[in-house]
């Protein structure tokens, strides 16, 4: 009869406290329940001393069970001695003298994971079924578990928003016939370089003979020419440099850290020699060349856009009075030729 009642008493302690330990007066253990079982090894894992398995941190106690008897009500935090050293949560309740499980003096150790749980959970592979109906750390895990779900979902979601973010601002600075950047690009570029102090410099070029490609060659070759100029404007610039294509015929490029008036002269003079090579188109061949104004963002205190640009831009007209296919830097006297032309025209430089 009274093995029929330890068994009873067995079964019950495991069903509602499946992580539970009950331990003889010397604290070693002579029944644990299922998910303890699961967590620490049911392999030898009767007769172990409690102490022997585990650290108590708190409270200090007294080694042996009279210890744990002594701390029954109270919380106990353990650690495993072993790796993976995971953390419990317990309590010990001292077995009275008259009961069925266990020998008299013994105690009963009930364990939680706290709020390591879903730690624990993959630590040592558990699943709702280790886990007592009434407990918690079940409809935590479910939260947990739902948390999960949903923030996969919101990192994808927000992931095809920056990709869909990302391809919608790339197709507004870009224009649709050559691939380049286009005007809307000009601004944000030169202002990341200004704000971080990077020296610059910013091509204004503009197609000669341009309009009479497409007045005796028709506008078709006049795009398959602009697409041709385009592809020799990225040829001949670095991946850190910005081909933009302003508008029509016009092209602002920003090279970075390019400085000296030589290499500068250099690049300019490789860009007019491809662009006045002639293009093929059909049966006919088309001829255009390039003028070229330029100005060097370390010739200013303060560089701004604005200034730069109408810099480059009186740089570009002298290459034009020069008579094209040429590169002209600018100087400040460009400027003044301008503000006080000798009979109301600009010099040429």
């Amino acid at each position: 009869m009274k093995a029929d009642a330890i068994e009873t008493s067995a079964a019950l302690l495991d069903e509602l406290c499946p992580m539970c330990l009950v331990l003889d007066a010397r604290a070693q253990i002579v029944h644990a329940g299922p998910t303890a079982r699961k967590v620490l090894g049911a392999t030898g894992l009767i007769g172990r001393h409690f102490f022997d398995l585990f650290e108590v941190k708190r409270p200090r106690l007294d080694p042996g069970a009279p210890g744990l008897r002594a701390a029954g009500g109270r919380r106990l935090h353990c650690v495993l001695r072993g790796p993976p050293r995971t953390e419990f949560k317990g309590v010990a309740v001292p077995l009275p003298e008259e009961q069925v499980l266990g020998p008299p003096g013994g105690v009963i150790v009930d364990l939680s994971f706290g709020i390591g749980v879903i730690d624990a959970v993959g630590r040592h592979d558990l699943c709702s079924a280790d886990f007592a109906v009434t407990d918690l750390a079940v409809e935590m895990l479910y939260l947990a578990e739902a948390k999960a779900v949903v923030t996969d979902a919101w990192q994808k979601l927000n992931q095809r928003l920056h990709g869909a973010k990302a391809a919608a601002e790339e197709e507004a600075y870009t224009d649709t016939l050559t691939g380049l950047c286009n005007r809307r690009a000009l601004e944000p570029v030169s202002q990341r370089l200004i704000a971080g102090g990077e020296e610059f410099v910013l091509m204004h070029l503009d197609l000669d003979f341009f309009k009479s490609v497409n007045d005796t060659l028709g506008h078709t070759a006049g795009d398959h020419v602009l697409r041709r100029v385009a592809q020799i404007l990225r040829t001949e610039t670095r991946d850190g440099d910005t081909v933009i294509r302003v508008g029509g015929d016009e092209f602002v490029l920003i090279l970075e850290g390019r400085t000296s008036e030589e290499e500068l002269a250099r690049v300019a003079g490789r860009l007019i020699q491809r662009l006045e090579q002639p293009v093929a188109f059909n049966a006919e061949v088309a001829r255009i060349s390039a003028s070229i104004g330029s100005t060097r963002s370390s010739s200013y205190a303060e560089p701004r856009l604005a200034m730069m640009m109408d810099d480059a831009d009186l740089a570009l007209y002298a290459a034009k009075q020069a008579g094209r296919g040429r590169h002209v830097a600018f100087k400040p006297a460009l400027r003044k030729a301008v503000e006080s032309p000798p009979g109301g025209a600009v010099t040429p430089v």
